[in-house]
């Protein structure tokens, strides 16, 4: 079938592909964590044998976040039952190994020489699918499965910020990070995973004297906060204008058009949810956000990718098969068992994630002639292979009044100047 046959053609034009090689990136970071864990970040890319690939670091870390991960989901599919205090530790470990690579990644690249949009994309690609499973990792740790509907708006909500990050990206041309954003994020989830593996994440179910809720409340209150400044900071973007012609995108479309993607994805998930007669969402819930999630992250990567290529992007995506099935099926009363559809769903989505993700490297590889997962061997003393030469840094910073960012790259801070 043609559709599905992604060699069979290409995905990325010729003018995308020459846009990709003139992309630089750009990087605002106000991130009050990442300066202090510098240090961290440094030694470890200091201990990392020259001859290994930066896109390879950022895909161990992500295997042994996703795979934590499941371990944790095993014993507790809908977040009500308790896992064991082991499985919590593991998560924790997991997430922090992956924080810590994905971090180092960017520095790796410049240390060996070996920096391209490539790895940019690279990154981003593993972290929207990172964030599915860090988001339902913690709601799991904290009990949240107790309270269906906010265990569906956070993990909903960490998936449409990452994908209004990039929104915005695709926007202004320049990532942006608050004071309390990704890195503050992540290690306010390894200390829930911590504390559940300290005191069992039954504690997070037990009344706060006086108060009379549970402390799984607080992390509720806590991460909700995080999550307004977030929403705060984007809607900045509308007032501000795009870096485009008149106050467009990057590509030169409109700045509400990234929208569309975002609804078709988040709305059909709210309303399969809320009007499952067979309680879908509050029977399977893992896999249920996974599925979706899985959806989120193709429509991301096809976000980044029209930022990266300055190009317009497509709204309707095959990934949206699964979700349209489940709609459907609950208008003619579920003529079909819902969980039998969600499965559907959750392989569908995975398989044409990953297809799509290993075609779209594949076609970079070629185009820039470099490997996705190793650094080519070059004599002392030999030129740099043209290719690779002409593929600009990931980083495209020129003031010296900038800071390193965690990929050791020049972000901007607040308080010294602009991003360009």
């Amino acid at each position: 079938m043609a559709l599905l046959a992604y060699r069979d053609k290409h995905i990325l034009s010729a003018q995308q592909l020459r846009k990709l090689s003139e992309h630089k990136y750009s990087c605002f970071s106000a991130s009050l964590l990442d300066p202090l864990l510098q240090p961290w970040w440094n030694w470890l890319v200091a201990q990392t044998p020259l001859w290994l690939a930066p896109n390879l670091i950022t895909i161990v870390g992500l295997i042994l976040n996703v795979v934590t991960t499941l371990i944790l989901i095993c014993y507790s599919p809908n977040g009500v039952e308790a896992p064991p205090r082991w499985t919590c530790l593991l998560c924790a470990l997991g997430l922090f190994i992956y924080q810590s690579l994905d971090s180092i990644d960017g520095k790796q690249a410049r240390r060996t020489n070996t920096s391209s949009p490539l790895g940019e994309l690279f990154d981003h690609g593993c972290d929207s699918i990172s964030t599915v499973f860090v988001a339902l990792s913690a709601c799991i740790s904290c009990q949240l499965g107790h309270y269906p509907n906010w265990l569906f708006f956070q993990c909903f909500c960490a998936i449409a910020l990452f994908y209004c990050a990039h929104w915005q990206t695709y926007v202004s041309g320049t990532m942006r990070f608050g004071r309390i954003d990704v890195t503050e994020a992540q290690f306010s989830i390894i200390a829930i995973h911590l504390v559940s593996a300290a005191l069992g994440p039954e504690i997070w179910l037990t009344k706060i004297p006086i108060v009379g809720l549970s402390w799984n409340y607080t992390i509720l209150v806590f991460i909700t906060f995080g999550y307004t400044l977030n929403i705060i900071n984007f809607l900045k973007m509308f007032t501000q204008g795009g870096s485009g012609k008149n106050g467009s995108s990057v590509a030169g479309t409109s700045v509400l058009s990234p929208s569309i993607p975002l609804t078709l994805v988040v709305l059909p998930a709210l309303m399969i949810a809320q009007k499952s007669p067979q309680n879908i969402f509050t029977e399977h819930a893992s896999v249920y956000i996974l599925a979706f999630g899985m959806v989120a992250a193709k429509v991301t990567n096809k976000l980044v990718i029209a930022h990266m290529t300055k190009a317009e992007m497509e709204y309707l995506d095959w990934s949206l098969l699964g979700p349209s099935l489940l709609f459907l099926n609950q208008y003619f009363n579920c003529i079909v068992p819902e969980i039998w559809l969600l499965w559907f769903t959750l392989i569908w989505g995975t398989q044409d994630l990953l297809r799509y993700c290993a075609q779209v490297c594949l076609e970079i590889c070629q185009h820039l002639r470099i490997d996705l997962f190793r650094i080519p061997y070059t004599p002392k003393g030999a030129a740099t292979h043209p290719a690779t030469a002409s593929v600009s840094s990931q980083s495209n910073f020129g003031s010296s009044g900038s800071s390193a960012d965690k990929n050791g790259g020049s972000a901007h801070r607040k308080s010294k100047s602009k991003p360009h």
